[in-house]
């Protein structure tokens, strides 16, 4: 199987300014790059985490909810108990409205339909299952944004907000993330997609994208004073490339 391990590093000089997208005296809205943890993660070697630089910047701020460690996008974080409790609320009651995009193998025709699946834990807590028994209540509303000859760009509106809820509902419709293997995601190629394609001898080649192709694109909120908060936060440069790569040679 392919390790892709050496390649999922933060860069040493990240700063958490840079990643901010909104602030107010409520909020701060970062742009999460892949391969950082939201919250820190219980390993000896006490690896950054989203929460622990959001701390050395501001001293009461909190996480309103998580985003997996290769999943890139809108985070919000409150800066105040106050500001956290609205958020709270919000998520309690499924006001808030998060669209993700996602890079699926497969072409897919996608026009509202939900995925309305229940979602398990498994034991190792790394991944989940849908369990239609014992499972908590999940749903994730999809979109087709574009078709290409093999692959196809996923708007998902997730309900309800489980662990892994996009990967394993794209992957109950056989439309699993490209770069996804937990759920059944293949790579994705240049070779596959460009024609003419050589690659230098001895040379292995590799993804065109380095994680799971999933971007949590959108991010929509009441702020306290009732005012409607819509925040974009933009491709990082990997799914950005990906999706030139796909708009250049596989229309």
């Amino acid at each position: 199987m392919l390790n892709l391990d050496k390649f999922k590093k933060v860069p040493k000089d990240l700063a958490f300014k840079d990643l901010i997208i909104f602030e107010d005296e409520n909020y701060v809205v970062i742009n999460k790059p892949p391969f950082i943890s939201s919250l820190p993660e219980r390993t000896a070697d006490k690896a950054n985490s989203i929460q622990k630089m959001a701390r050395e910047e501001y001293d009461d701020i909190q996480l309103c909810h998580r985003l997996d460690k290769e999943t890139s996008g809108a985070l919000v974080l409150a800066k105040n108990s106050e500001a956290y409790r609205n958020m709270a609320i919000q998520f309690e009651d499924r006001l808030i409205r998060k669209e993700y995009h996602a890079v699926a193998n497969g072409v897919h025709h996608l026009d509202s339909i939900s995925v309305f699946l229940p979602i398990s834990i498994l034991k190792n807590g790394t991944a989940v299952r849908i369990d239609r028994n014992k499972g908590k209540v999940a749903e994730t509303i999809f979109f087709t944004e574009k078709n290409y000859d093999k692959h196809t760009l996923i708007k998902c509106f997730p309900v309800s907000g489980r662990m892994h809820q996009i990967r394993v509902h794209l992957q109950c419709l056989n439309a699993p993330i490209v770069c996804d293997p937990t759920y059944g995601g293949d790579y994705i190629y240049l070779s596959q997609i460009k024609r003419k394609f050589n690659l230098k001898m001895e040379t292995e080649e590799l993804p065109l994208i380095k994680r799971v192709a999933l971007h949590a694109y959108k991010i929509s909120f009441t702020n306290l004073n009732g005012e409607l908060i819509d925040i974009v936060a933009p491709y990082p440069k990997d799914f950005e490339v990906l999706i030139k790569q796909l708009d250049k040679f596989s229309c």
